[in-house]
């Protein structure tokens, strides 16, 4: 694929895309989920080949492939290693899949109720790597925990800022300023998250286009404005701790957004099963999100 065959694939293709992109604290969760223990492993570098097995099982399994799945996010670990003998990019590239990347470095400490990422000063040598790889975008995480404005502008600020500079270097940003969706405040958050996007979009210099990577709102259909905004490419959505039957339930309720599932993708796959019972359960969980972000309710 051509970057302007990613870039129509991404804007308007049926299907979903694909979170792989567990990395540091979360990736012993993940692979206790996967049905590997901690002790498995001696170091970091078993523990993230462990994990790496698990996503290259995944990518080079039947079922993934750009029918439904559109893109895929990867751990910055993942897109320098192999699947199927083949650089990660490349394998997921032939199957017809757009491949993605984490970029952030992780959270700062909450302040106003809000935890910015931190500093990434290695950031364009990612992206140049990136670029090089064959990757068409990124990814980058903050979280919301409170309904405070001036926290929800100032990371909305700083995803916005480090856009600008994924921009410039030729790929797709992908902004994320996730909700908690355990937070008491989280519709009085969504409101003003709503607000703050809508100005940071409405105030975006030239003709580039964003992506923007939400938990899904407590009022169905609150973020059409930003479906329809003209500087969005796509609105994709994170499961943020829903089941994946609640998750797609949810999604279902709102036109013109997406799936950008992690947990709910791989919440049923096991290190222990088959690659019969393996690719099932996965087909079947890509099947039951191709679903919820195609076919609306209502």
């Amino acid at each position: 694929m051509l970057d302007q065959d990613m870039m129509n694939k991404i804007a308007s293709g049926n299907g979903f895309i694909a979170a792989l992109d567990q990395s540091g604290g979360s990736t012993p969760k993940a692979l206790k989920g996967y049905g590997i223990e901690d002790g498995a492993w001696n170091n970091d570098e078993e523990m993230f080949g462990l994990i790496h097995d698990m996503r290259s099982r995944i990518i080079t399994s039947p079922c993934f492939t750009g029918e439904k799945v559109l893109g895929a996010i990867l751990f910055e670990r993942t897109m320098d290693g192999q699947a199927g003998g083949k650089p990660v990019p490349q394998a997921l590239i032939e199957r017809g899949v757009v491949p993605f990347i984490k970029i952030d470095k992780g959270l700062e400490d909450e302040a106003n109720g809000v935890q910015m990422m931190k500093p990434m000063p290695e950031l364009d040598t990612l992206l140049k790597r990136a670029k090089a790889l064959g990757v068409f975008g990124t990814k980058e995480r903050s979280v919301i925990n409170l309904a405070n404005r001036e926290g929800i502008a100032a990371i909305v600020k700083q995803q916005f800022e480090v856009g600008a500079q994924v921009l410039a270097a030729g790929l797709m940003p992908m902004l994320e300023p996730e909700i908690n969706i355990k937070s008491a405040e989280r519709a009085d958050c969504d409101q003003i998250l709503l607000e703050e996007l809508l100005k940071a979009l409405d105030a975006m210099p030239g003709d580039d286009k964003v992506m923007l990577k939400l938990s899904l709102p407590t009022k169905s259909g609150l973020f059409d404005p930003l479906v329809d905004h003209p500087r969005v490419l796509r609105v994709v959505a994170l499961s943020g701790g829903f089941s994946r039957p609640e998750a797609c339930v949810e999604l279902a309720k709102n036109r013109g957004i997406i799936a950008s599932f992690s947990r709910a993708l791989l919440n049923d796959l096991r290190h222990q099963m088959s690659d019969d019972e393996f690719n099932a359960s996965l087909g079947q969980a890509i099947d039951e999100i191709y679903t919820a972000s195609t076919k609306k309710a209502g």
